[in-house]
């Protein structure tokens, strides 16, 4: 019986001791649990990356329709992407936004962001600014346009022809037809580029007046001479 045990764990150890055939593993093998991306959804991150490129290097606002017909792709596809991307970019880790402004999409700044981005701008640049007279005459034309120059004149207390042009000059309004009263005077609106310049989509989003006096302070803060000092009483021995 000890010879047929000793026997049995020679030939054991024998099996143990020849080489194995080596196993052939795949690499369809491999990858077969794991879960493979798609061609249409592949195709789908392409085309966003594509129109997150488009948005960040153009200036102006793009249209949907711009984009899509630029892309040669149907429009409800490119909306579905855009609006990815704007959740996307909604979220906290970005300093950036894609939004719609001026009835396109726009890459900006987050408002949260933009006193530090101002003050690094300004630490750059000196920034460009409307004065005073400017600032006040848009915002008449912003909040009761279309206007005329004499009702302007009116509301402001004072002439504006030279502040009129200059708006026109900065192409932040423009004529919008005649007006059916006696001499026919010139109605001024505001334009697209003023919806750029103000990051509004359109003139539902223009501030209230308290934050339009906010933005009129911001421009010409720094530059107003300070309020003379009140006079003060004559001392008395």
């Amino acid at each position: 019986m000890e010879e047929l045990q000793q026997e049995e764990l020679e030939q054991a150890a024998q099996a143990d001791a020849e080489p194995q055939p080596e196993q052939v593993v795949h690499a369809d093998d491999l990858l077969a649990g794991i879960e493979q991306p798609s061609a249409a959804s592949t195709e789908d991150t392409q085309l966003k990356a594509v129109l997150e490129a488009v948005v960040y290097v153009t200036e102006e606002p793009l249209t949907l329709g711009q984009i899509a017909a630029a892309l040669g792709q149907p429009q409800e596809r490119v909306q579905q992407l855009l609006d990815e991307l704007v959740a996307e970019y909604d979220q906290a880790v970005h300093g950036v936004t894609i939004r719609e402004v001026a009835g396109g999409y726009k890459m900006t700044t987050k408002p949260e962001h933009h006193e530090a981005v101002r003050n690094f701008v300004r630490s750059l640049n000196p920034p460009l600014k409307l004065s005073l007279p400017a600032l006040e005459t848009l915002a008449v034309i912003a909040y009761k346009q279309p206007v005329t120059a004499p009702e302007i004149m009116e509301i402001r207390g004072v002439q504006g022809a030279g502040v009129l042009k200059t708006l026109l000059d900065r192409k932040l309004i423009a004529a919008a037809g005649r007006k059916a009263v006696i001499g026919k005077p010139i109605l001024y609106r505001t334009t697209k580029e003023f919806l750029i310049q103000f990051g509004l989509k359109d003139l539902s989003e223009l501030p209230s007046l308290k934050e339009f006096e906010e933005i009129r302070r911001m421009a010409i803060d720094g530059d107003a001479p300070p309020p003379p000092a009140e006079p003060q009483p004559p001392e008395t021995n």
